[in-house]
This record gives C-alpha cells, sequence and structure tokens, in this order.
C-alpha cells in the first residue's frame, strides 16, 4: 500500500486533503518523455496556451482562494488576491520572456550575420513553499513553460492540495500532462527529485538551511541551473518621520500581513534611541485592534494563523530565547489555544540582547532595535547574513539615497513596507536569501540559455598568414 500524506486546516484541524506520496523516476520520466515535443512548438502556441490557463485560473477563483485559503489558514482575502497573482504572472512572464530573451541579430564580417536566440534546459524540478502555495511556484511554472521547459513540481508536503489543484488547472487549459508533473512527497521526496539525474535543473523557493543543501549538492553538477529564492531577516528603519501614525502602520503591515510568514516580513525595527516611544505606542495600539481569526470568519480578519502546532512552537521556544537573553516584551506572543497554531502579533526590544541570532523567525515576531545615529542604524540593518528585503520610513531623499546606497538587499523601499513586492520587476536577494538567481521579471533568465550564432548562406573560407608560398619552392627547385 502506498504511503500517504494528509493535509489539515491550521484554523481548525480538520482534514483538507489526503493523497498518495509519489514515485520521482515516474515523474521525471514522463516530463522527459514530453519535453521535447513541447520545447518544438512554436512560441506563440505555447504562449496562448498559458493564456488559457490564466482564464482557468479566473474562472476557478472563488474555489482554488478558499481551498488556499483552508490549507494555509490565510485569510480569503488574501488568498483572493494570490490567485490573483497566478493569473497575473501569465502576462508578465509573456512579456519577460519577450523582453529578457528576444531573438536578436546583427550584422557580421564578410556579409554574415550574428543570430542570438534561447533554448530551454530541457525538465526543470520546482520545490515549492507553504506560504503562497499557488503564487510562487507559479512563479517558476509559467516562465518555464513559456520558455519551452517541462517541469516536475513538487509542493510542500504542508499545501499538497494547493499544488496539485493548480497543475490541474494546467492540464485543464491544454498543457500536456506530460509537460507539467506534480509530486506529491515529504522532504525525503524533495531530496530524491534534487538529486534525480534526469532533472537539467532545479528552481527553488524556501528556507535558507534548505537552500544553502541544495547548493552544496548542486556543486558537482554545474551544468544544471540551480535558481534559490530564500528568505530574510530583514530591516525596516524608522528615522525623522512627520507622521508617527502612518509609520507605524507601514510596520503593521510589514511584520504581520500573512501571520509574518513573508520572506520580505520585516524582522528588526531599527529606531533612534529617545525617538521611538511614540512610534512603539501607535504600533502597539494597532495591534490591539487587528482581527486575528479563521479564514472565513466575520468580520474578515487582518491574519489567520501560523501554518501550524510546529512552527507555532518554533516561534514561542524563539521568543522566550530573546527574552532569556536580555530581550524585553513590548507585546507578548501569546498563543490563546495551546491545540492551534493562532499567534498574537509580538513586539519585544532586542536591544540589549547580545549577539543576538540571525535568523529568520518565520512567523508574527518584530524585534525592536535603537540606536543612537543613522550610521549605527546602517550598520544595524547590515548586520545580517541575508540580504532580501529593507525599507526605510521617513527621511530626506538625500538621507534615502545614503540608505538605498549603503543598504545590502535585493529589495530596498523608501516609505513603503518591506512586502509585496511587484511581479513586473525583480525580485530576489543577496547572502542567504538568494545566488543571484532573481525571480518574477527576470524569472526567464534562468528558464533559458542564450545561444550564439555565426551564419552564413554560403560557405566561404581563406587563411591569409602562416601558409608556405608553394611557387616559392617550385623556384628553389629550379
Amino acid at each position: 500500500m502506498a504511503a500517504t500524506i494528509t493535509s489539515t486546516e491550521p484554523a481548525t484541524g480538520n482534514v483538507v486533503w489526503t493523497g498518495d506520496i509519489g514515485d520521482v523516476d515516474q515523474e521525471v520520466s514522463a516530463a522527459r518523455a514530453a519535453w521535447a515535443g513541447w520545447a518544438s512548438k512554436p512560441l506563440t502556441v505555447r504562449v496562448e496556451t498559458l493564456r488559457r490557463f490564466a482564464n482557468v485560473v479566473r474562472q476557478r477563483k472563488d474555489t482554488f482562494a478558499d481551498l488556499i485559503a483552508r490549507e494555509t489558514g490565510k485569510p480569503l482575502w488574501e488568498s483572493q488576491t494570490e490567485v490573483d497573482a497566478v493569473v497575473n504572472k501569465v502576462d508578465i512572464s509573456i512579456s519577460a520572456y519577450s523582453e529578457r530573451t528576444s531573438q536578436r541579430r546583427m550584422e557580421g564580417s564578410l556579409g554574415a550575420r550574428v543570430a542570438v536566440r534561447h533554448k530551454p534546459h530541457g525538465v526543470l524540478a520546482i520545490l515549492g513553499p507553504y506560504n503562497f502555495p499557488a503564487h510562487l511556484p507559479n512563479g517558476h511554472i509559467v516562465p518555464a513553460l513559456i520558455a519551452g521547459n517541462a517541469v516536475v513540481f513538487k509542493p510542500s508536503e504542508k499545501t499538497p492540495a494547493t499544488g496539485e489543484y493548480l497543475v490541474k488547472l494546467f492540464h485543464e487549459a491544454g498543457v500536456p500532462e506530460g509537460v507539467v508533473r506534480c509530486l506529491i512527497g515529504a522532504v525525503e521526496t524533495g531530496k530524491a527529485l534534487a538529486a534525480h539525474p534526469g532533472i537539467d535543473g532545479l528552481l527553488f523557493t524556501g528556507s535558507a538551511r534548505a537552500g544553502l543543501a541544495l547548493h552544496r549538492q548542486f556543486a558537482d553538477t554545474p551544468e544544471k541551473i540551480l535558481a534559490l529564492e530564500m528568505g530574510g531577516n530583514n530591516p525596516l528603519i524608522v528615522w525623522d518621520i512627520a507622521d508617527s501614525y502612518t509609520a507605524a502602520v507601514i510596520a503593521v503591515q510589514s511584520a504581520y500581513l500573512s501571520a509574518g510568514q513573508r520572506c520580505t516580513a520585516a524582522r528588526r525595527l531599527i529606531v533612534k534611541d529617545g525617538e521611538h516611544e511614540e512610534l512603539i505606542a501607535n504600533i502597539g495600539k494597532i495591534i490591539d485592534r487587528l482581527i486575528i481569526d479563521h479564514p472565513h470568519a466575520t468580520p474578515v480578519p487582518f491574519m489567520g494563523p501560523v501554518i501550524d502546532n510546529v512552527a507555532a512552537d518554533y516561534l514561542q521556544e524563539s521568543f522566550l530565547d530573546l527574552m532569556i537573553k536580555g530581550g524585553r516584551p513590548i507585546r507578548r506572543l501569546d498563543r490563546p489555544d495551546d491545540s492551534k497554531p493562532f499567534l498574537t502579533p509580538a513586539m519585544i526590544d532586542v536591544t540589549n540582547v547580545d549577539k543576538r541570532p540571525d535568523a529568520e523567525l518565520f512567523g508574527p515576531v518584530l524585534q525592536v532595535i535603537r540606536v543612537p545615529d543613522f550610521d549605527a542604524a546602517l550598520a544595524e540593518a547590515n548586520n545580517t547574513r541575508y540580504g532580501l528585503a529593507s525599507s526605510l520610513i521617513g527621511g530626506s531623499p538625500e538621507l534615502y539615497d545614503r540608505f538605498w546606497a549603503n543598504i545590502r538587499a535585493g529589495v530596498v523601499n523608501w516609505n513603503k513596507p518591506t512586502n509585496g513586492a511587484p511581479s513586473n520587476a525583480p525580485f530576489g536577494g543577496v547572502g542567504l536569501s538568494g545566488n543571484h538567481r532573481p525571480s518574477a521579471y527576470y524569472a526567464a533568465d534562468y528558464c533559458a540559455y542564450p545561444v550564439t550564432s555565426a551564419e552564413a548562406e554560403q560557405a566561404r573560407a581563406s587563411i591569409g598568414v602562416g601558409l608556405k608560398d608553394p611557387y616559392a619552392a617550385n623556384n628553389l627547385e629550379g
């Protein structure tokens, strides 16, 4: 009897879905058998197929959003925006492919021409996360398919139902079943897929720990593309603000949207010591008003639970560890029901914590750090091995220019939250946040490789130097 995986609702504990763990060899083999046929189709055919996919998703929006909400615990309104992002990704990816991988022809020497075109890699494995189980893997799948690749997609073992449904919609739209495969499984299945000799690359979204393991594993296979999109210990600097309430709203949005389960969420709030009290008080007032409830609740919640009790336990232990090391709780990380992973938004002053852990606490925990001046704020913001998102709230254009020039991050915002990056721009980070393979608009770059060709309709060749003169040899003999 095949081993199974069961998915449950974080908010209720009810079973959402149960399915068999897939066979890695079988799924990779199916994708490899289908790849050549898909790659040989004209680009216009692949593009129109993906446009049909967008229409199918649009028609299934309510069902899809409901499934995402139940399986992740995020509010229904947020799941609806995720489905919208799945739809919008198609047109964005088509434009990106045209711009980033367009065909070009240039004049060469002796009447020849130089052509630059792009080829797909082949079969790409995609490992998806649980926080945006449709949007983030879709951001790899769509550009990969447009480029002519086949895909083996393993959704997170915490959100398999969403992953399976996403693939079902691709098939419904006319993408051949062999071209997009859904591989159900847990960590060991993901490891086996990443190590499979039948894949030509891997596109990953997830934790830094898993990403580092993949980076080490792929060190011996430079012929395979590896794109890593990992997390962040993201700084939010608030400085010389005119409106502390607006700054507090942006801080709350940055830290607590999706229950803090966004890779771009603000983890560290850096403020000027002595000028921070009003800001902190306003953040606290907003926290007290936030509705935390199940996805379909009325009134509509701001946030739901974290993904499961294991995650909630880890966050509570991490918060307690910060307290033991000298952190001063401003808002405690409470758990109203020990049997469910609902957590209240927390805020803790860690200014006096020696050797603060450089970790991504993937949940609603905001660490406050007080500094004496802006040089110290910049130094503290860069005091991390990560480098994904950052934001400055307040300050002058000159101060923002200084912030932009000195901050080490792939997303740098001003008077905007750290999260909510646009899909029509590149998205990625440095350090432990990625391996210089930004996704979103730049996903086209790692889904195809450039081929340069020198071409002439008729062969013409000569060797102008380095040859003996045949006539000179005859004259010597005479």
